[in-house]
């Protein structure tokens, strides 16, 4: 399997990882956040979404997107259906574009500086699958507290 192809793998497991934690989360927490935290499980899935659909479907699969990054820290108002159905849409996205780039696009540098550095593209996409990671695992935590619950069975992704 390829590089890309295990990258895709990943993505696609932890995208539909976070739409399993919000599916379990009450559409009344979602935008819910904690003393100590600054942000809420919903604002936290808009992060990943506008992460994701700039970083990758936008700049690497040319699929047309305005990012507005301020609005995911600042938004409450999305439903948990609106929500589901903009993750799933990054779920199907994302790991396509991913699979498609040939070894000689994970080698070279990625298209724009990314704070401040000149990265190939293998180790950007290594780099948001990392940020996937570090706020899905605050998404999970997020939700066992306010919901009191516990891990989450990941139905086929063991």
């Amino acid at each position: 399997m390829s590089v890309a192809n295990e990258l895709a793998a990943l993505f696609r497991r932890d995208l539909t990882r976070l739409l399993q934690e919000i599916e379990a989360s009450p559409e009344g927490e979602l935008w819910r956040t904690l003393p100590g935290t600054g942000n809420s499980i919903g604002n936290l899935a808009l992060h990943l979404e506008g992460n994701l659909r700039e970083f990758i479907g936008r700049q690497l699969g040319a699929v047309p997107y305005q990012r507005v990054r301020d609005r995911e820290f600042a938004d409450r108002d999305v439903s948990k259906e609106e929500l589901t159905r903009r993750l799933g849409e990054v779920r199907d996205l994302i790991p396509g574009v991913v699979a498609a780039l040939s070894l000689a696009q994970l080698e070279a540098i990625y298209p724009e500086k990314v704070l401040g550095a000149s990265l190939p593209t293998q180790q950007f996409l290594i780099s948001l699958f990392g940020h996937l990671n570090y706020h899905l695992g605050q998404v999970d935590y997020l939700r066992r507290i306010l919901t009191q619950g516990s891990a989450l069975d990941f139905a086929g992704l063991k």
